[in-house]
């Protein structure tokens, strides 16, 4: 459906739709003061700035809107695997979800200050994940943002995927941040090959490229950016892994998306199951995951 069929279907006050320059629709969300974005395809969060905060959600000034190509920034859905696909290295990396076109299904008032938008995507036929699975996600604007992810599996047998919400998160600095929560988490360095690393003891605070898979990690992690004087709390249930990444200078260079100039005001803390922690799921079951983002001080 384009932008008008949509806005005739769905008529929630402070919800507005559009269609790009490049054919994608765009759902744009505000409430109470807090705002919000997202797009049909990949059912991708790109923007969120709850009342009286800068804006919380990072998206690259570089990045391209258009039918099939991977949005830089935002909250992209990944799925069914994380990273390089393990047998089709032709396969696009993260999955076949965040480059989707997902049906919206309903939009909803939510909370007492929030807009929840539905979304589904079918995983049968597709080249690269043809298991009869349908996923959908739930994402609720306001003075929080939470995502629900759940993967219903109808194929006759289980099926096993990775899956992550991989968030951006707009920060004031990358050399003046950290992240607390996963001082005792043991992690995969894909800096490193991929080398197993035992838990830190400390606060995470990034000096080189990042891209670290913690496993069996608790429920919250926080960013911590004294220069911005706030704290971001991200809060996950059904999901036992986190990712931190951060390209730095060489690699963000190279990103025709990101450039030289952006890699210092981002950084990425996702809530997922990835590698040890890949899920698992019986034929007829139901796997759950969300992630709630908050923020305190600012």
């Amino acid at each position: 459906m384009g932008a008008a069929e949509l806005a005739s279907r769905f008529r929630v006050a402070g919800v507005a739709f559009a269609d790009t320059e490049h054919g994608l629709v765009r759902v744009q969300v505000s409430r109470g003061g807090s705002a919000g974005e997202l797009f049909l395809q990949g059912a991708q969060v790109t923007a969120w700035q709850p009342a009286g905060q800068r804006p919380v959600i990072f998206t690259s000034a570089r990045a391209v809107f258009a039918p099939g190509k991977a949005i830089r920034g935002g909250v992209p859905v990944i799925l069914p695997w994380f990273g390089p696909h393990p047998t089709a290295p032709t396969a696009p990396q993260h999955g076949v979800a965040r480059t989707a076109p997902w049906r919206l299904e309903r939009v909803e008032e939510a909370m007492a200050d929030g807009i929840g938008l539905t979304l589904a995507l079918d995983g049968a036929g597709s080249d690269w994940w043809p298991e009869a699975a349908v996923a959908r996600l739930r994402v609720v604007f306001g003075s929080e943002l939470r995502l629900d992810l759940a993967v219903e599996n109808r194929a006759a047998q289980a099926i096993e995927f990775e899956e992550a919400l991989h968030a951006y998160f707009a920060i004031s600095d990358i050399a003046s941040v950290s992240v607390t929560g996963l001082e005792g988490c043991r992690f995969i360095d894909k800096t490193a090959g991929g080398a197993r690393r035992p838990p830190t003891g400390g606060r995470l605070t990034l000096a080189s490229e990042t891209d670290s898979v913690y496993l069996d990690t608790p429920a919250t992690v926080a960013i911590e950016d004294p220069a911005w004087r706030r704290r971001i709390l991200v809060e996950k249930e059904g999901a036992a892994s986190t990712i931190v990444w951060n390209p730095w200078a060489d690699k963000a260079a190279a990103m025709a998306d990101l450039g030289p100039d952006q890699w210092q005001g981002m950084i990425c803390v996702e809530a997922g199951n990835v590698a040890d922690n890949k899920i698992s799921l019986a034929a007829g079951a139901t796997h759950r995951m969300s992630t709630r983002i908050s923020v305190a001080g600012g």
